[in-house]
C-alpha cells in the first residue's frame, strides 16, 4: 500500500511538507520493499533506511515545536516515541523472520502506513497551524 502525498498531507509548513515528502517516499520503498519473494536483508535494510529518516525528520520537528513554544512538545515527543518503538518491533519482528511475511506486511500498514497518515493529518496540522 503507497502512500501519495497529496493536498490532504499539506500542513503548510514548508519545511515539515518537504520532510514528509521524503519521508513517505521511504515508507514506500519499504512497502514495496514487503514483496514475500523479497530477501530479507533487502527489507532490513530498507527499513533501517526509513528509520534513519524518521529519526532526522522527528528530532528536526521536535525542535521547531520546542523553538515556537508549542504547548504539546511532550504529547507530541511520545507520539514520535511510540513510532520509534513500533519500527524496533518490526525489525525484530522481521530479524526473526526468513523475510518478509503475510503477518509483517500487515503490521507494517497498521504500524507504519496508517500511524503516519493519521499523525500528518492530525497531530503535524495542529503544529504547523500553531507555528503560523
Amino acid at each position: 500500500m503507497g502512500i501519495l502525498f497529496d493536498k490532504s498531507l499539506e500542513t503548510g509548513n514548508s519545511l515539515i511538507d518537504d520532510q514528509h515528502r521524503e519521508l513517505i517516499d521511504r515508507v514506500n520503498k519499504l512497502s514495496e520493499s514487503c514483496d514475500t519473494s523479497t530477501e530479507k536483508n533487502v527489507a532490513v535494510q530498507t527499513l533501517d533506511f526509513l528509520m534513519d529518516y524518521t529519526e532526522f525528520h522527528f528530532r528536526a520537528e521536535e525542535k521547531l515545536q520546542e523553538e515556537s513554544g508549542y504547548p504539546q512538545l511532550q504529547a507530541h515527543k511520545a507520539q514520535h516515541a511510540q513510532f520509534e518503538k513500533a519500527v524496533d518491533e518490526l525489525r525484530q519482528m522481521l530479524e526473526e523472520e526468513e523475510g518478509p511475511t503475510d503477518a509483517f506486511v500487515a503490521a507494517v500498514n497498521r504500524n507504519i502506513v496508517e500511524w503516519l497518515l493519521n499523525h500528518i493529518q492530525v497531530c503535524d496540522k495542529k503544529v504547523a497551524e500553531y507555528i503560523r
